[in-house]
């Protein structure tokens, strides 16, 4: 071969490498779908699309119609923090060994791959907008708190009027707004409040992938409806306390029920027996609260929709547990009651065969992970063991599992389609609750010692004892279980404008 035939040859050998790589590029940016990860803050099912003829909800409804709706979607663990480093990284919490708040996720697994780590090694940008990981809420908003570095390309942490504002906010103990009922009325306007500033962000980052092309993960974590109830006037007025009711409940029903069960519901005394006119006000707030964040999701949805990324976006929207509003006796979370378990699950994508889809198939936030990957086409990490939903959205099987199950402390619980079976203690050694959502979903009524259901509980025992054993094997692939760790000290809530002094005494309370 002479010179000049060699030089030809290697030009197009370039030539086509080139083309090659130029084409496996462009694919990447134009083929794949995005995910916009929506996920609200102690959100239970008080939802339109789920029911609730009170709420006003109309953008999540409108998502929920556009896509498709889980009535029967569990939490495994009903805590901030260890519900999220769960669907995080599809593990249970025997397996991320978190069951605490205010965890670094690598102090325990130091290897996993989560869900937006994940995203990150397949080329796409990965960026958070508030609360995804656990931090606390509300001491910790404008900080990245106990977040984890490896799972994002960026991240924004908004702050906002209800912050600098604190100091008005009504609170059952005084300048105490996260652990305790705690609400607001606020003045201003969306925009200033902390998750308002979260959303004009979002839609930034929205123009900015319409423009330049790149695949993303953009996980949204809303600090709402989580305490204080804190939202724009507009939305408290909404609603009417008289048209708001309270559940009652007696401590004879605590007689009826096993001890740690009964514990879980009488955990917060200055939130037992509330005057009802009183706990009328704070329902409203927690009810205006949630009419605020789905004005916020309004505006992302909207702005999917203005720049044509709807086109190729996959939208879930959740929360990482569901809260009580005096059922039971209890308000907020940590029980195993549904209450406090269930939480909404909206899966929405382009080209869905069947919008509108309602199904009561028993599924976790930990199968979050696996349908995202399924969906995307990207394959899933060994360690994750939730299940894909991606049949059950194709309407090919009507259910992936037979039940979800949510851990609380010594106990566990699991709900099918119809049952719920909680056990207490190793075995069931401190006693079981079983109600049948046939004729009970308020689960008011322990039929575990109840002859007629003998034969339900102990299949469901046998099934339950299964789905423990199951969720402490350790999965494959996960790497590191480091022991012996701790939680890092609970962040002080310091509301702006107190003053304290060199001990860290309060000496001056803003009025």
């Amino acid at each position: 071969m002479n010179h000049l035939s060699y030089l030809a040859h290697t030009v197009i050998f370039i030539l086509l490498v080139g083309c090659a790589r130029q084409d496996k590029n462009t694919s990447a940016n134009t083929g794949q779908l995005n995910v916009l990860f929506i996920i609200a803050d102690d959100l239970n099912c008080d939802l339109g699309a789920y029911g609730n003829n009170i709420i006003k909800t109309p953008n999540i409804d409108r998502l929920a119609k556009s896509g498709v709706v889980f009535e029967n979607a569990h939490n495994q663990y009903p805590l901030c923090g260890p519900s999220r480093a769960s669907f995080m990284t599809g593990m249970y919490t025997e397996q991320t060994q978190i069951t605490k708040n205010n965890i670094f996720l690598r102090s325990s697994i130091p290897d996993v791959i989560t869900l937006g780590q994940r995203f990150r090694q397949q080329g796409y940008q990965s960026v958070r907008i508030g609360k995804i990981f656990h931090y606390d809420n509300p001491s910790a908003i404008g900080t990245s708190g106990t977040d984890d570095v490896y799972t994002w390309d960026q991240t924004i942490n908004p702050y906002g009027r209800d912050k600098i504002e604190e100091y008005k906010i009504n609170t059952l103990s005084p300048r105490k707004y996260g652990a305790t009922l705690s609400w607001l009325a606020a003045n201003g306007t969306d925009l200033e409040q902390t998750d308002g500033i979260g959303a004009t962000k979002a839609i930034e980052q929205l123009d900015n992938f319409s423009k330049n092309g790149t695949n993303f993960f953009l996980a949204v974590g809303f600090y709402k409806p989580h305490t204080p109830f804190v939202a724009p006037k507009k939305y408290f007025d909404l609603y009417n306390t008289e048209t708001i009711s309270i559940p009652k409940s007696s401590d004879n029903y605590l007689k009826t029920i096993p001890d740690p069960a009964a514990r879980s519901i009488r955990a917060k005394p200055n939130q037992l027996n509330l005057h009802d006119s009183v706990a009328k006000e704070i329902k409203e707030a927690y009810y205006a609260t949630i009419s605020f964040v789905d004005a916020q999701v309004g505006r992302i949805l909207d702005k999917l929709e203005q720049t044509g990324l709807s086109k190729n976006t996959i939208i879930v929207f959740t929360s990482d547990h569901g809260y009580h509003l005096g059922e039971h006796g209890h308000w907020q979370k940590q029980t195993l009651f549904e209450n406090s378990t269930r939480v909404p699950l909206i899966f929405s994508y382009p080209g869905i065969k069947n919008k509108g889809l309602t199904t009561n198939s028993p599924v976790e936030l930990i199968d979050i992970y696996p349908t995202i990957m399924d969906l995307t086409g990207i394959s899933t990490p060994n360690h994750v063991v939730g299940k894909s939903l991606q049949p059950i959205i194709n309407t090919e099987i009507e259910s992936v599992r037979k039940s979800a199950l949510t851990r609380w402390r010594n106990g566990y619980s699991i709900k099918t389609n119809r049952y719920r079976l909680t056990q207490w203690g190793k075995n069931g050694e401190l006693g079981y609750e079983l109600y049948d959502h046939k004729n009970d979903k308020k689960e008011l009524h322990n039929l575990s010692s109840d002859t007629n259901y003998r034969l339900i509980l102990d299949s469901l025992q046998t099934l339950l004892n299964t789905r423990i054993d199951k969720a402490k094997l350790k999965p494959e692939g996960i790497g590191r279980q480091l022991k012996n760790f701790t939680p890092l000290p609970k962040a002080p809530n310091l509301t702006f404008g107190d003053k304290y002094n060199s001990k860290g005494e309060l000496i001056y309370t803003k009025k």
